[in-house]
């Protein structure tokens, strides 16, 4: 049952849309129906990341419908990734409360939108919401992330989140550059708390189809957890094994006085130790490529323009 009391608190709400036209329209109706029955005034920031389908058009026809509310379409000057385009759409918002949704799959009762407010009302500066069940490869991501980043909170699959100002203020002050929201999220020292939710019908079925989501996954592993050191020490580990193996080899021969025997298997043990070499020289290279990345790259993220279709 909705509130009799509009909310006066001014609320922002971003969602990410990339090619998301079978969705965006049930889902910006739903989302409306929830904010206008219990807001007074609230902004809606469609953050599109390059959309090649008929997504922005469909905003558009909706936006004649929505009252008390600001619509406003954000263009990426081309595909940028979810973190980067939300993170322009947040820096564009100015709501007391952000509300944050990387999909526009509504698997969820409307329900939850206000009940993870209502929660951020009672101390928790970031409140996030997602489902029961995952695929595997997200739950042995999560699961390595949480062993290795010693992270002040355990991540979770989030379907949306509602963040608070003073959360983004934080945010922005400990990383320029943020690539990959979540993490920062849970190592920034304000209060946090998850809601999850069983998947209503088959909308599991229906997934958006992102660019590269395993670049930004390798990405964060390496950026915020200890898993790349963890794996060259192994490596020197074994090649420190190997070394001291055809130590242990070549004095054998040299004993027995028949040098020319196990030339093999010498050999091979070379060439493991050299392998070991270039897959520590990978990991070293991949950390500098990041860290140079995030350093040097002084772009967040590139937009082409703002349209405020309505309100």
């Amino acid at each position: 049952m909705f509130a009799v009391n509009k909310q006066k608190t001014f609320i922002s709400v971003v969602v990410y849309i990339y090619n998301t036209e079978t969705f965006i329209e049930n889902f910006l109706k739903s989302l409306y129906s929830v904010l206008n029955d219990h807001f007074e005034k609230f902004e809606i920031i469609c953050a599109n990341d390059a959309s090649t389908d008929a997504t922005t058009d469909i905003i558009k026809k909706l936006a004649g419908n929505f009252n008390n509310c600001t619509l406003s379409i954000l263009n990426m000057s081309y595909y940028q990734g979810v973190e980067a385009t939300m993170h322009a759409g947040v820096d564009l918002a100015i709501g007391d409360f952000v509300f944050e949704f990387d999909s526009t799959v509504m698997d969820y009762d409307l329900e939850l939108i206000m009940r993870i407010y209502e929660r951020s009302l009672q101390g928790f500066d970031i409140v996030s919401c997602g489902r029961e069940r995952i695929r595997a490869l997200s739950k042995l991501f999560y699961s390595l992330y949480n062993k290795h980043s010693g992270a002040q909170n355990k991540l979770k699959s989030e379907t949306f989140r509602i963040i608070s100002r003073r959360a983004i203020n934080r945010i922005n002050s400990m990383s320029l550059t943020i690539p990959y929201r979540k993490a920062l999220y849970s190592n920034c020292g304000l209060k946090v708390d998850y809601i999850n939710y069983k998947p209503m019908g088959k909308s599991n079925k229906h997934i958006q189809i992102l660019k590269n989501p395993h670049d930004t996954a390798l990405t964060t592993l390496i950026l915020f957890t200890n898993i790349a050191y963890k794996a060259s020490l192994v490596f020197t580990i074994i090649m420190m094994a190997v070394t001291l193996g055809t130590v242990g080899y070549v004095v054998a021969v040299y004993i027995t006085g028949n040098p020319v025997e196990g030339y093999t298997t010498m050999m091979l043990l070379i060439s493991g130790a050299f392998f070991a070499v270039f897959a520590v020289m990978t990991v070293v290279i991949k950390y500098l490529s990041v860290i140079l990345g995030l350093i040097f790259h002084k772009q967040k993220y590139v937009f082409e323009s703002i349209e405020k279709v309505a309100g």
